[in-house]
């Protein structure tokens, strides 16, 4: 991303929406001393920048739209060249627009700016007391630092080091530390966005983000009778029927009958009641947020403490680390620009809010017109919006929630979009960036194969009830990028998922540069 001054300050003036015209207004000089930016790459900036004119759509992406019963104006989008003297192609690019999971592209790009992708988060174990003959005598803190892998597996290996220093026996309690975030629990008094809270989309992390606050679960059928246990075994969990019912179906779509368990907690274990239909003579495993975090916490500690020897008799509760708890094990994660990856590809919600409250914890300690005590989410806007401004975007009706695109509130113009995109591809760190971008017709996030597009554009789709989106970088003929990104919003949105794909298709011929004829870098002259 290009380098702009770090200032605390967000400048609330009004901004044209053309970042890049801005470029030049804002002085030329300035951009280049600050991001070693010149020649050709100024020029396609430039270049890029043209006046907004209404343009019509391809007919093949109108026609799309038309059999989805999707009205045009339902549509923005917008293609940017970054190479050669082409000029933008959009289309009601200007208008804020749910995104969906496509901001997870502006989340990642001001992430690899201002954090850098070597960034690594730490998860520590803590004693508030000494260790007396193997023995701890005081709390043991497992103190979260928001790694996205702090999985059942890397709390076995801290649990691991522990013992081999010779603890046994913990004599107070486990304490749980979740205030790198401020609130340290967003998920606390939230009502679920959808009517299946359970699944792993809809987790709101936390710092700690112990397996990602989900249970994994095995249930098998025979013809007449099921089992179910979970994965790996954690004592203290145990299954029973709440009107589950075995039924003649397919193994691959066995989740089309399942209803949300009920969960009760009965003391000395929790009881998961299963409901719905599944299908006989099938296997299937999930990973579920069924188990309050904090319970499925002390209840998966005391499992594999139990397993490695060690005792402890203690409760499980949240608080900070007290003022000299000490370090005796601690794991880092691995660096959020291979993280982005997997984030990307899979459309990793709970990991990208994770690296959007990360802005927040890193963002100047008294941000302008914030209160101090403002939360790590208000922090994290700001930060966004700072990156916005310095780099000649702006911020107008950009409307920020968790960074994720998970959420009925999260608005950005295409054409915002699409120039961050732009700004993205000049730096340093474009490649940890696109790398993260799903293959178009090669992974199962965008199916567009009868296209030159196919093996050479990477997307990264995003989708709600009201909502389908498409953005990133697609190849003209010549293998010249362009920044794209289109967005439909409306209640049929995912019919209108092939007009997308057809006008994917069409920057990929090369149609642009046929709908705009070739200006010089003013846009005059032919």
């Amino acid at each position: 991303m290009l380098r702009a001054r770090r200032s605390a300050t967000i400048r609330a003036m009004p901004h044209a929406p053309h970042c890049l015209a801005r470029f030049a207004a804002a002085g030329v000089a300035r951009l280049t001393r600050l991001t070693g930016l010149t020649g050709l790459v100024l020029v396609v900036l430039l270049a890029a920048a043209g006046p907004a004119q209404a343009q019509a759509l391809p007919e093949p992406v109108r026609a799309a739209l038309a059999r989805a019963e999707v009205p045009p104006d339902a549509l923005g989008a917008i293609a940017i060249p970054l190479a050669g003297l082409a000029r933008t192609w959009s289309y009601r690019a200007e208008l804020p627009m749910q995104p969906a999971s496509t901001i997870k592209l502006l989340t990642s790009i001001v992430a690899l700016d201002r954090l850098g992708p070597n960034l690594r988060s730490r998860t520590e174990l803590l004693a508030t007391g000494p260790v007396v003959d193997g023995v701890l005598r005081g709390d043991l803190v497992l103190r979260g630092g928001a790694d996205p892998d702090f999985g059942w597996p890397q709390l076995w290996a801290l649990l691991e080091e522990l013992r081999a220093q010779g603890v046994h026996e913990i004599a107070g309690d486990l304490v749980l530390d979740r205030t790198l975030f401020t609130p340290a629990r967003e998920d606390v008094g939230v009502p679920p966005f959808d009517e299946s809270p359970e699944w792993p989309y809809n987790v709101i992390p936390d710092a700690l983000h112990l397996n990602g606050s989900l249970l994994g679960i095995e249930l098998r059928a025979g013809t007449d009778s099921w089992q179910a246990r979970t994965v790996p075994q954690i004592d203290g969990v145990a299954f029973e029927s709440d009107g589950l019912q075995l039924v003649d179906g397919t193994c691959a779509r066995w989740s089309t009958g399942w209803q949300r368990p009920t969960v009760r907690d009965a003391g000395d274990r929790v009881v998961i009641g299963l409901r719905g239909t599944f299908p006989r003579a099938c296997t299937a495993r999930a990973e579920l947020s069924l188990v309050e975090r904090t319970r499925l916490a002390g209840l998966a500690f005391g499992t594999w403490w139990a397993r490695l020897g060690g005792s402890w008799s203690g409760r499980v509760r949240e608080a900070g680390a007290p003022a000299g708890a000490r370090v005796l094990a601690q794991r880092e994660s691995r660096p959020w620009g291979e993280v982005l990856r997997g984030l990307n590809k899979r459309s990793d919600n709970p990991q990208t809010r994770l690296l959007f409250l990360l802005l927040g914890v890193n963002a100047p300690p008294t941000p302008a017109g914030l209160a101090p005590q403002a939360s790590t989410r208000t922090r994290a806007d700001a930060v966004v919006r700072d990156w916005l401004e310095a780099n000649g975007i702006g911020h107008a009706g950009v409307v920020l929630d968790n960074g994720s695109g998970l959420s009925r509130s999260e608005r950005i113009a295409p054409r915002q979009l699409a120039q961050a995109i732009a700004v993205a591809h000049a730096s340093p760190y474009w490649s940890d960036l696109h790398m993260s971008m799903p293959v178009v017709g090669v992974e199962a996030a965008v199916r567009l194969r009868d296209s030159p597009a196919a093996g050479r554009a990477r997307l990264k789709p995003g989708g709600l009830r009201n909502v389908a989106s498409l953005a990133g970088i697609v190849p003209d003929p010549q293998g010249r990028p362009w920044a794209f990104v289109a967005m439909v919003n409306h209640a049929q949105a995912a019919r209108a998922i092939p007009a997308l794909h057809a006008l994917v298709d069409w920057v990929a011929r090369g149609q642009p540069l046929d709908a705009n004829a070739l200006r010089g870098p003013l846009a005059e002259g032919p």
